[in-house]
């Protein structure tokens, strides 16, 4: 028997006329699950999954209060199945009319599914993607045995027809191709700002994809990194005109609350309800509803705008110190920095190429020798030697100078 990340066995199968691999759809069987930050490292300066640093922004509660408010809830009962509280406090911090306008899910990771399950049918019809890009479309794809369409970002930056300005930016013009050449086409996925990129898709760019007549599908936009990324960047903002749009963000990063695994999806309310007729009955449990309306409060919503002023001074700094290192063999920052992390091509001290060999072995001498996790990128298109960096706290930060600038010299 073979199943990815399964030791072989020698063991003989009971009882003997059942074989698992024949009962698993051949798609699940060849699946590569996606891998994620922790999977290689637990410890250290965790400077790779782009959790927000600063930690969590709910000011109301101390710990031990916190805990005790959450151990004081029903939790024999189950969950409210709708929790209109938090839609209507999320829908009020979006600007959107009413909670009919909003998804909770258990992640970003639970919509992106449910997206596909809603829309695309199994085997027949696919979904449009941007890479780079997060790669749980894809993994999610293949799971429901969906076809993946690939049309790259603007990976060397110049400025090419139906393109915008910059690298990583969407080429408008080859997705419309696309999608006007496969029918079949019913989601395009897009990462604003994008990961790994870190760039921000304009809004003039998604109502071009959004107006264009022969795409009858739905563009959905993720925005996990949107409070980094300034005023009046978000799609949001589009959604009153465009029912084909659907937007999700999440509490993990600018609210610092990675742990409690909540997801939105910002729409109209027909793809809202269709969502909520689909969901699990109870996918929100009470310990992170009660978590998320802490956090949603508005001296909770204070300290996290501060915590990101805070961060976005410490990005520029850390780009400044990375950009100091330039001599040691790190290329410029690549990507448009709209995020809580820099990407940064580790390069050949002589040629000044992307070295993706060595950029893999900072990597594991940052983590196994001195307790600084990063995230190599550079398997990604156009990421060629890239390392994925976090904006630590100005303690991490510093250590993670010190210590790649000794790892640099001695590379």
């Amino acid at each position: 028997m073979a199943i990815l990340g399964l030791a072989p066995s020698c063991e003989p199968q009971r009882p003997a006329h059942f074989d698992i691999e024949k009962v698993i759809r051949p798609n699940i069987l060849s699946l590569h699950p996606y891998r994620c930050a922790r999977d290689d490292y637990q410890e250290g300066i965790l400077l790779d999954a782009n959790e927000n640093s600063l930690g969590h922004s709910i000011s109301s509660l101390g710990k031990t209060e916190e805990l005790l408010s959450v151990l004081d809830a029903d939790l024999h009962r189950y969950p409210d199945p709708s929790h209109n509280h938090i839609k209507a406090r999320i829908a009020q911090l979006r600007s959107l009319p009413d909670p009919k306008h909003v998804f909770l899910g258990v992640g970003s990771d639970e919509v992106i599914d449910l997206l596909l399950r809603i829309c695309v049918t199994p085997g027949r019809e696919k979904i449009l993607i941007t890479p780079p890009t997060y790669g749980m479309y894809t993994v999610c794809a293949h799971v429901n045995d969906v076809g993946i369409v690939r049309c790259n970002l603007n990976l060397s930056g110049d400025q090419g027809e139906g393109g915008e300005n910059g690298r990583f930016s969407l080429v408008v013009n080859d997705i419309k191709a696309a999608l006007s050449s496969d029918p079949t086409i019913k989601l395009v996925f897009l990462c604003s700002p994008g990961n790994p990129t870190g760039t921000l898709i304009s809004l003039k760019s998604l109502r071009s994809l959004l107006d264009y007549e022969p795409f009858k599908g739905i563009v959905v936009v993720d925005e996990a990194y949107i409070d980094f990324a300034g005023e009046d960047a978000s799609a949001v903002s589009l959604i009153r005109d465009y029912g084909n749009l659907c937007v999700m963000q999440t509490l993990s990063k600018s609210f610092g609350l990675a742990g409690i695994r909540l997801g939105l999806a910002l729409a109209q309310p027909p793809l809202i309800q269709i969502l909520t007729n689909t969901k699990a009955p109870y996918n929100i449990s009470t310990p992170t509803a009660q978590l998320a309306l802490a956090a949603l409060e508005q001296p909770s919503l204070t300290t996290m705008r501060e915590k990101i002023e805070f961060l976005l001074d410490s990005r520029s700094r850390l780009a400044q110190s990375l950009t100091d290192l330039s001599h040691l063999g790190l290329g410029p920052i690549i990507g448009g920095n709209d995020a809580n992390f820099l990407v940064v091509p580790v390069v050949d001290k002589v040629t000044r190429i992307p070295d993706n060999q060595r950029s893999q072995r900072i990597y594991k001498v940052l983590a196994e020798e001195n307790g600084v996790v990063v995230r190599y990128r550079g398997s990604e298109p156009g990421c060629a030697g890239c390392l994925r960096i976090t904006v630590g706290t100005p303690e991490e930060n510093k250590v993670l100078i010190e210590q790649l600038r000794k790892i640099l010299e001695a590379l």
